[in-house]
């Protein structure tokens, strides 16, 4: 009943206020998109890995630069940040497209696969955009050409962040949507709402999915040192055996989400990604090491479960003799969609897509450094569905790995949203 409610009222405010496009926008967008695709699979051919996107985001700006609009590289080391001046008065929205990959090596069966090797953190990998960012340079390049395309009829002016480093700089590197704001990117000029999308493999194509308030989780990255003493396999009394702790320990974070927090007011995710610890079967090693990732909803949740961790930590190794350092990192904040924002623009999904392909969702666990951008502005943040026609989520293969697959019918779809949210937003505020 409230999503019926919800798309009753959209279409009342797409009636009763929304701007209108130019009526050849459709046409353009039509157009646009033999282009849109051949640069996805330019892109997805061509991957680079986090604060490397040295000929990314070269490509993004020398394109952008034939638009004739305003473009500034390098921002944030390799990202791009184009501004477009609309033909009519308006306020100042931001477009923002990821443009970096991963590490993974590429196993689906397409000719523009990636054969990409380069170095990272010490090690040759293999690179791949096994997250969709390559999508979302294409959908918001096509739509700098189709804004550039209709700009004496653009309210406002227009910020196309294209941003490097979302997966994470390497190593202590500074980089992602933070650098990009320090650097100025929010600020000349000074934006008044943000808005960005994120292709998902795993929902039926075309289709936008949404929700007011929190919606991707943050994201703190722990590591936990625990000391013992080292003994003879055979003799575990002679020492203080740090392996047997981190098991515990592991064991204990779980019981931090079952037992300890009311996941009735949001979720919250524990996880231990690798144990380090001993280098013989028949040693007890003096020190061992556990990584992982911590997924909240709610900030205050966010700030019990660092100190539970911190508690819980120092008093199971306590209780065996050993003592445990515990670092907590913190990668991403809340992406939180702004209510009023999401209420107001929500037309601008429904025109693109169709009503019956705009869904309310749920909060999601996964983590989005478009959340600083967020903090920073009022911000809407939506998926685009991926997941072929006729084909079951339960068979496609989850982001951040090998067999990663995303439709390409539907990419115009974030074109449209794009499109009408720079139109509907001026008309609403």
């Amino acid at each position: 009943m409230k999503y019926l409610i919800l798309v009753f009222l959209a279409i009342t405010t797409i009636s009763a206020s929304a701007q209108e496009l130019p009526k050849n926008f459709n046409q353009l967008v039509q157009d646009i998109e033999p282009q849109l695709i051949k640069w996805r699979r330019h892109f997805h051919e061509n991957p680079e890995l986090s604060n490397r996107e040295f000929n990314t985001g070269k490509y993004i700006a020398d394109y952008l630069k034939t638009l004739g609009i305003e473009v500034h590289y390098p921002v944030a080391k390799t990202g791009v940040v184009a501004i477009l001046k609309g033909g009519k008065p308006g306020p100042v929205v931001a477009l923002r497209a990821d443009i970096d990959a991963l590490p993974v090596q590429e196993r689906t069966p397409v000719s523009f696969a990636s054969k990409v090797k380069t170095e990272f953190m010490g090690q040759t990998v293999d690179v791949m955009h096994a997250c969709g960012h390559d999508s979302h340079i294409s959908i918001l390049m096509a739509t700098a050409k189709v804004l550039q395309s209709m700009q004496k009829e653009v309210p406002g002016t227009v910020v196309f962040l294209f941003q490097p480093a979302e997966e994470g700089a390497p190593g202590t590197e500074e980089g992602g949507a933070p650098l990009m704001i320090k650097e100025g990117a929010l600020d000349q000029p000074k934006v008044e709402a943000v808005f960005g999308l994120h292709i998902e493999a795993e929902l039926p194509v075309g289709n936008l999915y949404y929700k007011e308030g929190a919606f991707m989780a943050s994201s703190d990255w722990f590591t936990i040192k625990i000391n013992g003493k080292g003994s003879h396999g055979s003799q575990p009394w002679g020492g203080v055996d740090p392996i047997a702790s981190a098991a515990q320990i592991i064991e204990g974070l779980q019981h931090i989400v079952s037992r300890q927090m009311n996941i009735v007011t949001a979720p919250v995710v524990i996880t231990v990604g690798t144990i380090k610890g001993g280098v013989r079967s028949n040693i007890i090693p003096e020190t061992a090491e556990l990584t992982g990732t911590i997924r909240t909803l709610d900030s205050k949740m966010q700030t019990e479960v660092h100190e539970r961790i911190r508690n819980t930590v120092k008093n199971i190794a306590a209780s065996s003799g050993a003592t445990a350092e515990v670092t907590i990192d913190t990668k991403t904040l809340v992406t939180y969609n702004e209510p009023s924002l999401v209420k107001k623009t929500l037309p601008s999904l429904l025109k693109a897509a169709g009503a019956n392909n705009v869904l309310e969702t749920t909060w999601q666990t996964g983590a989005e450094d478009f959340s600083f951008f967020s903090a920073k502005a009022p911000s809407f943040f939506f998926y685009l569905g991926a997941l072929p026609a006729g084909k079951d989520p339960k068979d496609a293969a989850p982001h951040h790995t090998p067999n990663f697959y995303i439709d390409e019918s539907g990419f115009t779809v974030g074109v449209k949203a794009f499109c009408n949210l720079v139109f509907d937003y001026a008309k609403v505020n």
